[in-house]
């Protein structure tokens, strides 16, 4: 007797659809965290600069200015454990 597969199947050969709408959804559900908000008083050339950096990278300049202080903040405890 011949073995048989999933992928043999007819259904199996058609493309699957995803509701794009809901994916988007459940991502943002996991991704946002309380954060609570802050200020900071930058100069406003600094400002430019993030923001600047930020669109080469194509992402928002407050995601960016987080990021930098999350991996500041990464590499103090590291130097402080040696």
């Amino acid at each position: 007797m011949k073995p048989t597969y999933v992928k043999s199947e007819k259904r199996y050969a058609a493309t699957s659809e995803f509701d794009k709408k809901k994916i988007l959804d459940a991502a943002k559900r996991l991704k946002n965290k309380r954060k609570l908000p802050t200020s900071i008083a930058l100069e406003e050339n600094t400002i430019k600069e993030l923001k600047a950096l930020a669109q080469w990278r194509g992402v928002p300049y407050q995601v960016l200015m987080r990021m930098f202080i999350l991996d500041g903040l990464r590499n103090s405890q590291s130097a402080r454990a040696r």
